[in-house]
């Protein structure tokens, strides 16, 4: 798995640098990333589980994964709209974390585990996606309405 992850890593570099280089807006892209790495580095400083390189890199990444969705929300904020594809990525991404608080809560109560930083960052995540999910399901109950034809 860690190779099959690695390699959609790289292919996915691959597609943003090279092949979609031209769709990249440098105007519009306005967020200023140090407001989320700085507050990331700081946090995984002070809260981590044991304070050895490796756990305040891993510490890290798991702050930052939970505040990197705030650029494109804040994008989509911005434009105040979406392409479709660019929305229904969004929704799997935040249903993809939505299914890791299933598989916590699943760990809880057949492993009796659970790791706080984890617990508290994904829940961190899950807010930032709410906004996101409530627009994105009235869109489509929306889209849905406009489809149906009277019989």
């Amino acid at each position: 798995m860690k190779v099959l992850f690695i390699g959609a890593l790289y292919a996915t570099v691959y597609l943003l640098y090279f092949k979609f280089r031209g769709t990249y807006n440098r105007e519009e892209d306005t967020f200023r990333m140090e407001l989320l790495l700085l507050p990331c580095v700081v946090l995984s400083l002070l809260v981590n589980a044991e304070f050895t390189v490796l756990e305040v890199l891993w510490t890290f990444s798991i702050y930052l994964e939970s505040v990197a969705i705030l650029p494109q929300l804040f994008m989509l904020q911005k434009r105040g709209e979406a392409e479709t594809i660019t929305a229904h990525y969004l929704f799997f991404l935040g249903s993809y974390r939505g299914l890791y608080i299933i598989n916590w809560v699943y760990r809880y109560y057949t492993e009796a585990f659970y790791d706080p930083i984890v617990i508290v960052a994904g829940i961190v995540q899950t807010v930032l996606y709410a906004d996101f999910f409530y627009l994105y399901v009235t869109r489509v109950i929306k889209e849905h309405r406009k489809l149906e034809l009277p019989i």
